[in-house]
């Protein structure tokens, strides 16, 4: 787990997305090109039938490439306003543990910031999470995800 990055992104949580903070998310691995999180198998985040939730599982897929795309946004050092306009997801198999979310499409996120950054239109990509439960099946799929990023480039005001 990568402290820094985990308490960052829960202190985020706390401040502006509680049911984020409730769910406790780590960050494990995030660079330029590949993020991962982990979202814990827990009473909050489990449903009646004691895999994970589908919105548990939703928030977890939109952390692995928003994280990526947050970080690569902050060192830009430019304001870009992100959302995800759609979401797609399959379920695979029953998440019966820990699940870890997987998004390696940081090249593409990369290039969407450039490209808004210097047209200060907006840009849709879509992202590919992929979501496995290790210490259950090991790097059986148990769930993948389109996810599709919008970003826009904020205008600064002229004085």
């Amino acid at each position: 787990m990568l402290f820094k990055q985990t308490l960052g992104l829960r202190y985020f949580g706390i401040r502006n997305i509680p049911l984020l903070f409730i769910c406790s998310p780590s960050v494990l691995y995030i660079d330029n090109k590949r993020c991962e999180v982990k979202i814990p198998l827990n009473y909050l985040t489990k449903n009646h039938l004691g895999c994970m939730y589908f919105g548990a599982l939703a928030m977890g897929a939109d952390l692995a490439g928003g994280m990526m795309a947050m970080d690569l946004i902050e060192k830009s050092g430019k304001k870009v306003s992100l959302l995800f306009k759609d979401f797609h997801a399959d379920y695979l198999k029953r998440a019966e543990g820990d699940v870890h979310f997987k998004c390696s499409d940081g090249p593409k996120i990369h290039k969407a910031v450039q490209e808004t950054l210097q047209t200060g239109q907006r840009v849709n990509i879509p992202l590919h999470v992929e979501a496995t439960t290790p210490k259950v099946s090991g790097g059986e799929l148990v769930a993948k995800f389109i996810l599709t990023l919008s970003l826009k480039a904020v205008s600064q005001a002229k004085t």
